[in-house]
């Protein structure tokens, strides 16, 4: 399961969410008034004006907003925004992935995200070592 996968499943949107490679964003509608998901996919965006031309703020306060490849062109495009980094372990045979969480503007301000952050996928604090 991908990571959009497991945000579509838990907030409960409508079909299958796959890849928007082709389509450059998705729009999966939210059920029983929860908020839908807008999957963008930025990697073959040269600018952040190409990301504004997708109208992405007309759904922004409805949905949550999931943008691939986003780094330099998605910063501005809301009040709030948390960035999620998912890097390759240090070892090239190895599979693990380790994840990075920062929030930036209004919304995150009070938010410690410090006990998500920087665990190997897969894995509880209690296994790395880490206690909440």
């Amino acid at each position: 399961m991908t990571l959009a996968q497991g945000i579509g499943l838990g907030l409960g949107v409508e079909g299958p969410v796959i890849s928007p490679t082709f389509v450059l964003a998705r729009r999966h509608a939210g059920v029983d008034g929860r908020p839908g998901l807008v999957h963008v996919d930025a990697y073959r965006l040269g600018s952040a004006a190409e990301l504004v031309d997708l109208d992405l703020d007309e759904t922004m306060d409805r949905a949550v907003t999931l943008i691939e490849w986003g780094a330099g062109i998605a910063e501005d495009l809301g009040g709030s925004h948390l960035d999620i980094d998912i890097r390759r372990s240090g070892d090239p045979v190895d599979e693990t992935r380790v994840v990075y969480l920062e929030g930036f503007g209004p919304r995150w301000q009070d938010v410690d995200l410090s006990p998500l952050s920087e665990f190997p996928l897969g894995t509880t604090p209690d296994e790395t070592g880490d206690n909440i």
